[in-house]
């Protein structure tokens, strides 16, 4: 069975709705006139019964007997005039139909029950009875034909009737126009998404007007088009800038490796040594790129981090392992204790990447001095400091300097650094330092600082530097 559109859905709702309004409506009114009408006539008979309670019917002829004077109807021919006696004796007049004498009509003959209304037929016509005690023992009935009175019901209920068939009607019409302008930005909306699944262009937008749910709707849509368009942009941008990156060791690896299975041209043991050192110095660059671009990858995706992390202890750590790479240059560290929630794993490469960087722009017998205070970190080089121009991209992915380029490296280092940071609902920024250098700061969440516990560990190794270790990379 097929499913019923939204718009022929909100069309049956509403021309439902309606109808329903409708018939109550109706049924309401009918109710209401019939009362009316009703009351009108009850209203002329208890008058019409007041006044006969009023006339002389009963006259003395002799001593213990009396003479009953029934007045004709008070309607004519059209009603009708019953006196009875508490006996069940009921006298009317010639012209009167005879009216059905119950138990309450005697109750109310012998004055122990009240006047009441009630409905019966009489020679097939409804009449309208009202009853009421006259005299002490009789009881007299009062009716007037409902003739009228059902034929003007039945006129109404037909005109009701009518009312509520074109009123459903008009709801339906309505609807339809009011389902075609509610439904409007609803429709571009599924034109623009059948649009874009059709053409995968997501530059497309909907036109937003107003402030309701369905103006919200559409500028929700437009912006999650907009995150998709600058999520496949940065995408784009990643593949072409990693292809880039690999691109360059994998050629001097073919190079490299074309050269000594070259045959008939035998190489001097010493240059092919010099080739074999940089097949494995390529080779390194790219096991560090690869693991880099895995693990920006990995950030896009990771978890709100759970764990709770002492971070001034886990510094201490990378500040060890650092320190071994890089023997030629100092680490001052000033650390106050400080907990936060975290990924380990990712915090300990966002120290690492800041201490790698600044080692490699210090000059040998320098110091790194690293501090936690306040829960603020700070990592500050005393190497040539970053170029103003350079400042705004300094942790944008694959951005090298102009003094930089050419150097080894992949340029990700810092852009780790900073998704860590956002992912742990932190910040980070880069500037120039007092005397030179550059001064990174990175302030995250914490959920403890207790000053006056401080670590101070001062490094300082001045032998000379190596050709490896004196590669400089931003």
């Amino acid at each position: 069975m097929r499913t019923p559109s939204f718009r022929a859905r909100i069309i049956l709702v509403s021309a439902g709705a309606v109808a329903i309004a409708v018939v109550l409506a109706a049924v309401v009114v009918f109710l209401v006139v019939r009362g009316e009408l009703r009351g009108q006539i009850d209203n002329r008979i208890r008058d019409q019964a007041r006044h006969v309670a009023q006339l002389p019917i009963l006259s003395t002829v002799a001593p213990g007997e009396a003479l009953l004077h029934v007045p004709p109807p008070p309607f004519g021919d059209r009603g009708a005039l019953q006196v009875v006696t508490e006996s069940g004796q009921a006298f009317r007049d010639e012209h009167s139909a005879s009216l059905p004498v119950s138990r309450p009509t005697l109750d109310v003959a012998a004055g122990r029950a009240q006047p009441f209304f009630s409905t019966a037929s009489v020679r097939g016509i409804d009449v309208r009875i009202f009853t009421a005690p006259i005299r002490p023992g009789l009881a007299v009935q009062v009716a007037t034909p409902l003739t009228e009175t059902e034929h003007e019901l039945a006129r109404i209920r037909l005109w009701l009737f009518a009312i509520a068939i074109a009123g459903v009607g008009l709801a339906c019409a309505l609807g339809g126009i009011v389902a075609r302008a509610a439904l409007a930005p609803v429709r571009r909306l599924t034109e623009t998404a059948e649009h874009v699944a059709e053409t995968r262009d997501l530059s497309s937008r909907i036109e937003v007007s107003g402030e309701d749910e369905l103006a919200r709707l559409g500028s929700t849509f437009n912006a999650m088009l907009e995150a998709l368009d600058e999520a496949a942009r940065a995408q784009r941008q990643f593949i072409s800038d990693a292809s880039h990156e690999l691109r360059t060791p994998l050629t001097s690896l073919r190079t490299n490796i074309e050269v000594l299975l070259r045959e008939g041209d035998p190489l001097d043991p010493a240059k092919r040594r010099e080739l074999l050192r940089d097949i494995a110095e390529q080779m390194t660059e790219m096991t560090t790129l690869v693991t880099e671009l895995i693990e920006l990858a990995r950030g896009d995706a990771q978890a709100p981090p759970s764990e709770e992390v002492r971070f001034d202890l886990l510094i201490e750590d990378v500040i060890e392992r650092v320190q071994r790479n890089w023997p030629s240059v100092g680490i001052g560290s000033d650390l106050d204790e400080m907990r936060l929630f975290g990924a380990r794993t990712a915090l300990e490469r966002l120290v690492g990447n800041l201490l790698d960087n600044a080692m490699k722009w210090s000059p040998a017998g320098s110091n790194v001095a690293v501090r936690l205070r306040d829960g603020e970190l700070t990592v500050r080089d005393h190497g040539p400091g970053i170029d103003e121009r350079d400042m705004p991209f300094v942790f944008d992915r694959f951005y090298r300097s102009a003094t930089a380029r050419g150097q080894v490296g992949s340029g990700l280092g810092l852009a780790i650094v900073k998704q860590v940071v956002e992912t742990h609902g932190g910040t980070v920024v880069a500037e120039r330092a007092e005397g030179g250098g550059t001064l990174i700061r990175v302030r995250l969440p914490t959920i403890g600082v207790e000053r006056g516990r401080q670590r101070e560990r001062v490094q300082r190794l001045t032998f000379p530097v190596s050709a490896k270790d004196s590669r400089r990379e931003r």
